[in-house]
């Protein structure tokens, strides 16, 4: 009989960016829902220290501090979670933000921003397949961004990298249908993250006249506010598990209503 309170019981999940932010949330709703977790991020001593919240809450928990750009990365995180004993949901969110505008744009850091927000996914997907494949029951969950749905001033290199998130999660699920891999995509709107902070370090971009005038008093946010990252994991919670049975290559919008206004 499944575990009506830990639905996740027995399944192991690998998930990048999970140091803070929307990786941190969703690592954590995977073990509230009984999930064994390996996270993966750059910043260590920030994943140490999510890590260990999680462990002193009964979660197993492994993870290993890296550079997702690395070439030898997805195959080395591939390796650890089929030691340790096979994996069932990949979560790829790692990412940067850019909002370099287009002239001052160099061709470094386009290509800088693309090889984190889009291809370290692509990689740590062709290297986790076979144990997801293995599985029996294997989810590949993408985080995009309403970015890549849409337009936006200074915001090129996100938004194509986010962009090809979105259609590679297409692609993917037609190319691992038959392995019974679902690969499915959230794509965020405003979500109070460590990216919600101003480049110049004076605040926070939601604490803002003009994020309070055209997001909240104008409407542009129908829900008028931003989200916590744990609304984001909760809605990825869907793509993880076995409610989502006979759905692949879908792409969710959690962002507030944005999306409704244009």
């Amino acid at each position: 009989m499944k575990d009506q309170l830990h639905p996740l019981g027995g399944r192991r999940a690998l998930v990048t960016g999970a140091a803070r932010g929307i990786g941190a949330a969703i690592g954590a709703e995977l073990a509230r829902r009984g999930a064994s977790l390996l996270l993966a991020d750059i910043d260590g001593a920030q994943l140490e220290e999510t890590a260990a919240a999680l462990r002193a809450g009964g979660a197993e928990v492994g993870t290993l501090a890296c550079d997702l750009t690395a070439p030898d990365v997805p195959a080395q995180l591939a390796g650890i979670a089929s030691e340790a004993g096979g994996l069932d949901i990949l979560v790829n969110n790692a990412a940067i933000l850019d909002a370099t505008p287009l002239r001052e744009l160099s061709r470094a850091r386009y290509a800088q921003v693309q090889e984190i927000n889009q291809n370290a996914a692509l990689w740590m997907v062709q290297a986790c397949a076979p144990l997801l494949a293995r599985s029996g029951r294997g989810r590949v969950v993408n985080i995009a961004s309403i970015m890549g749905i849409r337009g936006a001033a200074d915001s090129l290199p996100y938004a194509v990298a986010k962009g090809g998130v979105v259609n590679m999660t297409r692609a993917l699920s037609v190319d691992l249908a038959a392995d019974g891999i679902l690969v499915n995509c959230i794509c965020p709107g405003f979500v109070d993250t460590r990216m919600a902070l101003l480049p110049d370090g004076s605040g926070h971009e939601h604490d803002t006249e003009w994020f309070r005038d055209v997001y909240i008093r104008h409407g542009r946010i129908p829900l008028r506010r931003p989200a916590p990252p744990e609304e984001i994991a909760r809605a990825a919670m869907f793509f993880c598990g076995d409610d989502c049975s006979y759905v692949t290559g879908q792409i969710l919008l959690v962002d507030g209503g944005i999306s409704a206004t244009f």
